[in-house]
């Protein structure tokens, strides 16, 4: 019996084609017999904690803002993906943090959705402690033990890991697809990322199990 294959996903919270491919990516997990394993990315690490304004992220006018808001939420609402307008990007650093400690408990995976929601959908800053432990609320975790992991720091080292992770593959860009020495760069069609599947092997899920 062939062993599952695993698929890495290079993502950051604060990235709208990872918002983007996250969705395209839940069929792939429908379809196929695969182990999904996110890996945090550093985005944009230098951000101060209050943000900092898109237009000065792209060194461009407002003009140029809501052309590229526009265009992201074309493809997002073909996709029935709700989006507000950006203004803002945010240190996504502790929501990652917070996100490779929720995967530790049962059904914690879910709070990926939440902080993509936070973000692209409420428009709130995902590095504020407040809404990070309001994210966690919505997913059903444990609020206390996520303050102390904050306080703490327990998985900084797991997220630097994932850092180094990022650099040794060579990624520059997210999402970012690996799997069985494979890779793939960008919110790739659903028809992309089946490609892939099938060239590395993996098992494909009988409708009645992918239901």
């Amino acid at each position: 019996m062939s062993a599952t294959v695993t698929l890495e996903v290079f993502t950051d919270y604060v990235c709208p084609w990872c918002y983007l491919g996250d969705n395209r990516l839940k069929k792939i997990k429908e379809n196929y017999d695969i182990e999904v394993k996110l890996v945090h990315f550093p985005l944009h690490p230098e951000t101060p904690a209050g943000g900092r304004e898109l237009q000065d992220l792209f060194r461009c006018g407002p003009e140029e803002i809501a052309e590229k808001n526009n265009r992201m939420r074309g493809l997002l609402e073909a996709e029935g993906l709700p989006f507000k307008d950006r203004t803002h990007t945010y240190n996504s650093r502790i929501a990652q943090e917070i996100g490779t400690w929720a995967e530790t408990k049962d059904s914690g995976e879910a709070i990926h959705d939440k902080f993509f929601e936070a973000y692209f959908v409420e428009g709130r800053n995902v590095g504020d402690t407040s809404v990070i432990l309001d994210v966690v609320t919505k997913a059903g975790l444990d609020v206390d033990e996520a303050r102390a992991i904050i306080k703490e720091r327990r998985f900084k080292k797991a997220v630097d890991g994932d850092w180094s992770k990022s650099h040794q593959y060579g990624v520059t860009g997210v999402p970012t697809y690996f799997a069985a020495g494979k890779g793939l760069v960008g919110a790739q069609p659903v028809e992309a990322l089946e490609h892939l599947m099938l060239e590395v092997g993996a098992k494909k899920r009988s409708a009645n199990a992918a239901k």
